[in-house]
């Protein structure tokens, strides 16, 4: 109900927030199937969720970890770089990944510095 009210006004952007939270899971599935303003030409849909389901329902995605975007893709895109086949393992494995290179980047930075004291030292 609430985004056929905000239809109404034809705007340009509507953003929902978790737009299923709270729904029955029955409706739940179906209600950004489809998403009416996303064949409307000019209208920008932008859904904030958790639920990885809604998110591959939507034509780009950004997945945040940590206040950090840790990537900007398609949700096909996302399954084939991920090498899973649904959105909530492809998830977790960027999660890792991200994890993985943050430590990695951790580990180079101490050892510049630890590089960069013995140079001073001399």
């Amino acid at each position: 109900m609430s985004l056929a009210v905000a239809l109404i006004g034809s705007p340009e952007l509507i953003v929902l927030d978790e737009p299923t939270v709270g729904l029955d899971p029955r409706v739940a599935g179906g209600a950004l199937d489809p998403v009416p303003p996303a064949g409307r030409p000019g209208v920008t849909l932008i859904v904030s969720s958790h639920v990885m389901d809604e998110a591959v329902r939507c034509d780009r995605l950004l997945l945040m970890r940590e206040g950090r975007i840790i990537a900007d893709t398609t949700p096909s895109s996302l399954l084939a770089d991920t090498g899973t086949t649904d959105a909530e393992a492809a998830f977790l494995a960027l999660i890792e990944r991200d994890r993985a290179a943050g430590a990695a980047t951790t580990r180079r930075a101490r050892r510049e510095a630890h590089e960069r004291q013995e140079e001073d030292a001399t």
